[in-house]
């Protein structure tokens, strides 16, 4: 196995979460849970090691994000083990929707020093945080949104064309809502999956927009919350379109580049989000 250096005074890893996902469900009624991803460079998971004789887990503002027990499970079956005081801070809330738990993970790993090589890497990799939690957000692929995620299984579907440029307003609405790996009560979207590829082929941000708000649409019809403001605040605002945390209170709206209102913020406040942010997926 492979061990942090005892002799470092520090160690630093820095995670990119999630906004959400641009499509959620099933593939067929009977089939695997499957998403799209939405980036979020704005959402991060931050890990800091120092040495120490065991390893303990910290976060400044309440429960560790992840229980020391889980942690060492979660090396041993990457092949690797830690003696360190790591220190956790993460800038979005647990259970929005954004990632948290998957890019905890995934910081941890690469503090006790794994690196992410080639595919099989970062499968092997998802493959041990969906062993440590029942599920898994593609955080770990270089290209998250470009995968049809099965975040049960840590498949890739089918590889995606790349999605044009765009501008996000979101904020967190409602309950924290953790993942249950063993929740299958989602709509079907496999009809949406031809329409999406060729729009993204064509970087059309509008019937992607469109089919990002059905996708949420869907979801929000069949597991509620029934009066959730989102889509009230993408027509008022002008949005293309909306997408939701399909298990999580992140809630954003889709704009083109440079197109977020000035008042957008504060339209998001008065309707009860919290944590509003604007940011750009604009992925290399």
């Amino acid at each position: 196995m492979r061990k942090l250096d005892r002799e470092l005074t520090a160690r630093r890893a820095q995670v990119s979460g999630h906004f959400g996902e641009l499509i959620q469900g099933r593939i067929g009624p009977n089939g695997p849970v499957a998403l799209i991803s939405l980036p979020c460079p704005a959402l991060t998971v931050t890990a800091t090691a120092q040495a120490a004789r065991g390893l303990s887990i910290h976060s400044p503002h309440g429960a560790p994000l992840i229980q020391p027990a889980r942690a060492r499970a979660f090396l041993a079956s990457l092949g690797l083990r830690m003696t360190a005081r790591v220190a956790m801070r993460a800038a979005m809330p647990v259970g929005g929707g954004a990632g948290t738990s998957t890019a905890a993970l995934v910081a941890l790993a690469r503090l006790a020093g794994w690196q992410e090589r080639d595919l099989a890497d970062d499968l092997t990799l998802a493959r041990a945080c969906v062993l440590a939690e029942g599920a898994s957000d593609p955080l770990m692929l270089p290209r998250p949104a470009q995968a049809l995620w099965a975040s049960r299984q840590s498949l890739i579907l089918a590889d995606l064309p790349p999605l044009p440029a765009f501008d996000i307003l979101g904020g967190f609405w409602g309950q924290p809502q953790r993942t249950a790996p063993a929740d299958l009560h989602f709509p079907d979207i496999s009809a949406l999956l031809p329409d999406w590829i060729s729009a993204a082929k064509s970087q059309d941000l509008d019937a992607l927009a469109r089919l990002t708000t059905t996708s949420a649409s869907m979801t929000l019809a069949l597991r509620g919350p029934r009066n959730d403001p989102t889509e009230a605040l993408a027509a008022a605002l002008g949005a293309k379109g909306f997408l939701i945390a399909h298990t999580g209170s992140a809630r954003g709206l889709i704009f083109a580049r440079g197109q977020v209102p000035t008042n957008g913020r504060a339209a998001l406040r008065a309707a009860g989000l919290s944590k509003p942010l604007i940011f750009r997926y604009d992925w290399p």
